[in-house]
């Protein structure tokens, strides 16, 4: 199954591979050219395809636990003051996504949102410790029944440079539920009160809707 997000751009890679191929076929004599010419195309297609990938999960849904809104790793849990939206200190754990992850971005839990921003930026690595303040990125918040307000933030990075945000303003958001998609590999932080439980660890790796990140008693 694959995302909508890569519909188009799949439809486009086709066209290309069937027309690189036929061209091929027609106009180079040598076969060895000809299977070189394939075998490249077919690779570069499915690098393609393995991007836009949504597989299916079973999702069980549980306000007492906030999931892994992307698949890829943990690469940060800390304390933080968040100023954007949350205006106190939080827990802020970040999932790295590598371009073999799924890019799919998930509600972390459900709730009414209530606050979606875009902001242009820069385009830094997703693993410096200033791209969650000054990359390109998109912040959502949600009012939660267990967790209170929380909020998390798509972040482009060296590679990334489309981020897709379905969240709407006083829209609720669903728990697991696709909220958006990050093209290219890149970052997504997660800020969560001070009274949650963290259930992950630094360099363990999550999948997006499955792996709960925290908890609330």
């Amino acid at each position: 199954m694959f995302h909508r997000e890569g519909q188009q751009i799949l439809l486009i890679a086709i066209i290309l591979l069937i027309g690189i191929n036929l061209f091929s076929v027609n106009f180079i004599q040598d076969q060895v050219v000809q299977y070189i010419i394939f075998g490249v195309t077919l690779v570069m297609f499915l690098l393609v395809a393995q991007f836009f990938r949504n597989p299916k999960r079973n999702f069980k849904r549980d306000p007492n636990i906030a999931f892994s809104p992307v698949d890829g790793k943990v690469v940060v849990i800390e304390k933080v003051l968040e100023n954007e939206i949350l205006k106190k200190e939080c827990y802020q754990i970040s999932v790295f996504m590598s371009p073999i992850n799924v890019h799919v971005t998930r509600y972390p839990l459900s709730g009414e949102i209530y606050y979606s921003k875009y902001h242009k930026g820069k385009y830094l690595v997703a693993w410096h410790p200033k791209s969650s303040e000054e990359n390109e990125r998109t912040t959502v918040a949600l009012k939660t029944e267990k967790f209170g307000n929380i909020a998390y933030r798509q972040i482009a990075g060296a590679v990334a440079r489309r981020i897709v945000n379905y969240a709407q303003e006083n829209d609720k958001a669903i728990q697991c539920a696709d909220s958006g998609f990050i093209k290219f590999g890149s970052r997504v932080d997660i800020f969560l009160p001070l009274e949650a439980k963290i259930e992950v660890e630094v360099n363990e790796v999550v999948k997006g809707g499955l792996s709960a990140i925290a908890s609330m008693e």
